[in-house]
């Protein structure tokens, strides 16, 4: 699909993945319209990173889960240009058991995540399609949505059941979207990334990121930003990927712990 001059929307994007697959959008061509919670009082991270990708890039603050903000995000970037691609990268993996040393998992804490990695994504994939589904069509096809699961989508660990069951809900919805959008001759795709360097990763101690690094057969490394970034263009390219999650993970199988 060609970019140039078209627009792309890319939740999470001022950092990790979505930071990567936001310069890679840009790169390509794309106006690109990054959505991520705004800055904290006193900090401007956020922001800068944005910044950092130049003069094609525009920064939606707001709360992915408030629907208002995906409706936003596609607003500014319909200005400045058809709306192709949206990305959703936002997402946390907030750990939990159903019997914690703290006490039963709380229905909280549970929906919470949900309400972020699936209903963000859901959010974000309903405003791109109405949009997109007014575009004039390029070589057959008007735009891709493409969304961010997880290997704990297939192999949660303990401790994991609310970031499992999320990113298991992302995987479910691939192909039922794929199958209603292609009408609209829009394509849905996810990646369920393995283990990868992100600001969550980056968190934790050494000891913890070398042994997470093992578990990867090939390569034996943890993921790159780029790696992901690699991918989205891919699939943006590949008119026929549709209705499919692809695990990105160098042959990893999580154990239960």
């Amino acid at each position: 699909m060609e970019l140039s001059g078209a627009s792309a929307v890319v939740s999470g994007g001022a950092s990790g993945l979505g930071h990567a697959t936001a310069q890679a959008l840009i790169g390509a061509g794309a106006q690109v319209v990054v959505v991520d919670l705004p800055d904290a009082e006193g900090s401007t991270e956020r922001a800068e990173a944005v910044a950092s990708l130049g003069e094609r890039a525009a920064f939606c603050a707001g709360d992915i889960t408030d629907p208002a903000t995906s409706r936003d995000a596609v607003e500014m970037a319909v200005v400045r240009g058809p709306l192709r691609v949206a990305v959703s990268c936002a997402g946390v993996a907030t750990p939990g058991k159903l019997l914690g040393r703290d006490g039963l998992l709380s229905a909280e804490q549970f929906m919470g995540v949900l309400g972020i990695n699936v209903g963000g994504t859901v959010n974000l994939m309903s405003q791109a399609a109405d949009a997109m589904q007014h575009n004039d069509p390029i070589e057959g096809e008007r735009g891709v949505l493409i969304n961010t699961a997880s290997v704990a989508a297939f192999e949660g660990q303990i401790g994991q059941i609310a970031y499992a069951a999320s990113k298991g809900a992302v995987a479910s919805l691939t192909l039922p979207a794929a199958r209603e959008l292609a009408r609209h001759a829009v394509r849905v795709m996810t990646i369920a990334p393995g283990l990868f360097e992100t600001p969550m990763m980056a968190g934790l101690p050494e000891e913890a990121r070398e042994s997470l690094r093992a578990k990867t057969l090939h390569p034996a490394r943890l993921g790159q930003p780029a790696d992901y970034a690699r991918l989205v263009m891919h699939i943006v390219g590949n008119p026929m990927l549709n209705g499919e999650t692809i695990r990105l993970d160098g042959a990893i199988r999580l154990e239960p712990r």
